[in-house]
């Protein structure tokens, strides 16, 4: 689906980084508005695994935080992975994150206990309140083997390659600079769905409009690009998406992305309300 002959991949809302390092070419600018995400992805690219991983462990320790690797489940009176930890590591995680909240120096500590917020949060996702606070509450899990076993791989796959991290607004980043054999890959706040990293106006229409309005740059320059989005969701159709592309008539493709949403807040019964993600690109 994604071109294998790219000389150099922008990502410029790489979020999690999945498809920059897994797009198949060695030179990666990982994008994003989130300045506390891609400083800690630079740290870890920076540091030694096994630092890191010790780091982790101790600050599991030092706020008393369930490791349900080496005692089990039944340790923290809960049954099972599916009954959830989080009522042992509600208290814990509250004091993790106040300290968290309030520490002032910007190290590498710091964001390794982000890292472990993150891990033992609601549903492992990240967010900030105006005042640049974590307010997510904990969650059900912990730093599982399976959790171990992402982070070695992307501590191996961050040092594996030529990977910039950058944290600027898209519209900061000149498509004119990069050579031609650059492929772009954009996915943006979905402008019609609601969810974590689009509350309180995180997303326009205008901002759409901009995002779109850049594609045609980067489609000028001769460079190729995909873009993920969502045109239907819930009953609402994002009009300016599906406009944009029929002004492209065989040049611009929509190509529909069939998801299955049975474990997501997107899956309804409705199936003429549920939501239709799609993929746009300028190549064949």
């Amino acid at each position: 689906m994604f071109p294998r002959d790219a000389g150099q991949v922008v990502d410029l809302f790489c979020g999690g980084c999945n498809v920059g390092l897994n797009v198949g070419a060695s030179r990666v600018l990982f994008n994003d508005t989130n300045g506390h995400l891609i400083r800690l992805f630079e740290v870890f690219g920076r540091m030694d695994k096994e630092a890191a991983f010790g780091e982790i462990s101790r600050i599991i320790d030092r706020f008393g935080l369930s490791r349900s690797w080496e005692k089990g489940y039944a340790h923290y009176r809960c049954g099972s992975s599916s009954d959830g930890l989080g009522d042992y590591n509600r208290q814990p995680f509250l004091e993790l994150r106040r300290a968290f909240n309030e520490r002032k120096e910007r190290d590498d500590l710091y964001y390794l206990m982000l890292y472990v917020l993150i891990v033992y949060s609601f549903n492992n996702q990240i967010r900030f309140n105006r005042k640049g606070e974590f307010n997510l509450p904990v969650g059900k899990r912990d730093f599982n083997p399976r959790m171990q076993k992402k982070l070695s791989a992307f501590m191996d796959r961050l040092k594996s390659g030529d990977y910039r991290f950058t944290s600027r607004d898209f519209r900061e980043i000149r498509p004119e600079e990069f050579p031609a054999d650059t492929f772009f890959y954009v996915d943006p706040p979905y402008l019609i769905t609601c969810a974590t990293y689009n509350e309180q106006n995180g997303w326009t229409e205008q901002d759409e409009r901009d995002l779109l309005a850049y594609l045609d740059r980067v489609d000028g320059c001769g460079m190729r690009f995909a873009l993920s989005n969502v045109v239907e969701s819930r009953g609402r159709r994002n009009d300016i998406l599906a406009d944009w592309v029929e002004r492209h008539p065989g040049h611009y493709r929509m190509i529909p992305l069939d998801f299955s949403y049975s474990n997501s807040n997107y899956h309804i019964k409705d199936k003429g309300s549920a939501t239709r993600e799609v993929l746009v690109v300028n190549y064949s």
